[in-house]
């Protein structure tokens, strides 16, 4: 069907010690307001870090 409205977004998890984007992700603009933060392996710093979201730049 054309016309189909996209409930979803897609988002990147940027690690909150070292600032890199390592993760991308997809998100339910209805289901979800706030923003999304997730504790996540990330491989620059050998740790389990907390993950936040920022928007993917078009």
């Amino acid at each position: 069907m054309a016309g189909a409205k996209v409930k979803t977004e897609q988002i990147h998890l940027q690690c909150s010690e070292c600032k890199r984007k390592n993760y991308i992700t997809t998100k339910n603009k209805q289901n979800v307001q706030e923003k999304l933060e997730l504790k996540k392996f990330c491989p620059h710093d050998r740790k389990h870090t907390l993950h936040k979201e920022i928007k993917v730049s078009r």
